[in-house]
């Protein structure tokens, strides 16, 4: 199917937003997911990691030379001034690719899923027609990151307070699914949700 639509699927960190997509994939939606493509354009070799390089030094390196996200992280979370300066090179090289892989060959759905942390802070939601927001208390979120990605408690709020306030997110959701439950609940929202998007984009 030629230019399916593509429908956002978005929520705060550790909200499960990768779980619920692989859901849909699982029905057989094609799904892109934003943070695999940010770090494929930072990917040893390519132009965006080497402008990083050139600001912040080879300490945000590793040893193979792959961008170490943690120590580049810690920067840019600390300083606002550094987080705007690396959107303004990352985002519209991401949103770039992304709307390159949300076109999959030889595809029979009538939508995509463009699954992204950062859809409704950036222009990202420009590409899509609906947005999905997946939604757990604040107190879920900052458990989960910390038990995830070995942060402290302070990063994660910090994180957290420079992603849109969930309360605005809530409100420019098209549908919401409903995280902090056991997964045969979300699954089944996740089934029911998948139908009514199928009539939508059909149509």
């Amino acid at each position: 199917m030629n230019n399916p639509v593509v429908i956002g699927l978005t929520g705060g960190i550790g909200s499960g937003k990768s779980t619920v997509a692989r859901m849909f994939g699982d029905l057989g939606v094609h799904w892109v997911d934003a943070d695999i493509v940010a770090r494929e354009v930072v990917e040893p070799g390519t132009p965006a990691l080497a402008e990083i390089v050139g600001r912040f030094g080879d300490t945000i390196l590793q040893d193979d030379g792959a961008l170490d996200r943690a120590a580049l992280r810690t920067i840019v979370f600390r300083d606002d001034s550094e987080r705007e300066w690396l959107e303004g090179l990352l985002h519209p090289t991401i949103r770039d690719e992304l709307a390159r892989q949300l076109q999959p060959e030889d595809y029979h759905l009538p939508y995509v899923l463009l699954v992204s942390p950062l859809l409704l802070e950036t222009d990202q939601h420009t590409l899509i027609r609906k947005a999905i927001v997946v939604d757990v208390p604040e107190e879920t979120q900052i458990e989960r990151t910390m038990a995830r990605d070995s942060n402290d408690r302070e990063q994660v709020e910090r994180i957290i307070a420079a992603q849109i306030p969930r309360k605005h997110r809530m409100e420019r959701a098209d549908f919401v699914i409903h995280n902090d439950r056991p997964l045969d609940q979300v699954q089944a929202e996740v089934e029911r949700l998948h139908q009514q998007l199928l009539d939508l984009t059909r149509s």
